[in-house]
């Protein structure tokens, strides 16, 4: 599948999650999805937890951050100690 294809998958609606990116057909957002993936469940246990979603939503929702991240420049979220 084509990053376009993938890509298709995730849509901004300013009257579904008030405009946050969301999968398709869903209300789940992508920051939802990786939030997820990033405290240990597997694409495995998101699919089996949300009927209808498969593997290329998840990987959308992870090419979607990383283009999203392509043009932006790094914020550290909290300052080591000097």
């Amino acid at each position: 599948m084509t990053d376009q294809q993938l890509l298709e998958r995730i849509t901004l609606n300013p009257k579904v999650m008030v405009g946050k990116p969301v999968i398709k057909g869903t209300r789940l957002t992508v920051e939802y999805i990786l939030n997820l993936l990033a405290h240990g469940a597997t694409p495995e246990e998101i699919i089996e937890e949300y009927q209808g979603l498969t593997r290329q939503d998840i990987q959308a929702c992870i090419l979607f951050a990383t283009k999203t991240l392509e043009a932006s420049a790094f914020v550290p979220l909290a300052m080591e100690p000097a």
